[in-house]
């Protein structure tokens, strides 16, 4: 899996580094087809002071292309929406492929 984590507006410590990278670890956990993670770290300045801090990720699973973003005030917690997020994204592509792959081979049973 290719990580890349970048800032915008922000400087990416180590901390911040390590403690994405140990979020996204449970999305290796549930799908391990996981090709590519662009993850962008951006601190606006608009007028809402609870909706400054974004988190933006871009998952290319084996298959398709998974995005999700989310605002908070602190990074650290939309960070945390962010990886529910694509958590769920991740189980329902998963589940569909499964179910895609186990109805093809219960109608070839059926037919035989």
């Amino acid at each position: 899996m290719n990580l890349t984590i970048s800032g915008h507006h922000l400087e990416v410590t180590p901390a911040l580094r390590g403690y994405v990278t140990s979020k996204l670890d449970r999305i290796t956990r549930h799908f391990d087809q996981v090709v590519d993670v662009k993850v962008l770290l951006t601190v606006d300045n608009m007028t809402e002071k609870d909706r400054r801090q974004r988190a933006e990720c871009n998952v290319h699973v084996k298959g398709r292309d998974l995005f999700a973003e989310s605002s908070h005030a602190d990074l650290y917690a939309a960070v945390d929406e962010l990886t529910d997020k694509l958590d769920r994204q991740v189980a329902r592509h998963k589940t569909k492929i499964k179910d895609h792959h186990h109805v093809a081979g219960k109608r070839q049973l059926e037919a035989v």
